[in-house]
């Protein structure tokens, strides 16, 4: 059973521990933070600016507890010149990827739970050794 689940985890690929997204597509970019926001509140937005080919730009960082001016690394997914206001901004380091080793770890994390618990099942199929149990008595 084990080996069935580890073919269909392979199988998934590697949207299965990190959703992929084309990294061509993301930009990642420094930016300060303007207008910091306590982590107090509930869907905390913090402002941030970041500058793109030569032209400064806000955008709207789905988190909290940054100091202002604060200097942080971003990701963008649109382009911020085609888009009215502030853009929606995310935090490069938790972009989602698959360049890095959720994957491996991921497929060796679930291989040990596999390994493990079929080692369970066979000791449960075996079923007690009294024959030994015996022998070390006498």
């Amino acid at each position: 059973m084990g080996i069935l689940i580890m073919l269909g985890a392979w199988w998934m690929g590697p949207s299965l521990f990190g959703a992929g997204s084309a990294q061509a597509e993301r930009r990642v970019v420094d930016a300060t933070v303007t207008k910091p926001v306590e982590c107090s509140k509930p869907d905390a937005e913090e402002v941030v600016r970041f500058q793109l080919a030569g032209q400064t730009h806000e955008g709207l960082l789905s988190g909290c507890g940054h100091d202002q001016d604060e200097s942080v690394r971003i990701a963008l997914e649109n382009d911020p010149a085609e888009a009215e206001g502030p853009v929606e901004v995310a935090l490069a380091a938790t972009a989602p990827g698959i360049n890095d080793l959720r994957r491996p770890v991921g497929l060796g994390l679930l291989l040990l739970g596999c390994a493990g618990g079929g080692t369970y099942a066979f000791l449960l199929a075996r079923g007690p050794r009294t024959e030994r149990a015996s022998l070390a008595t006498v």
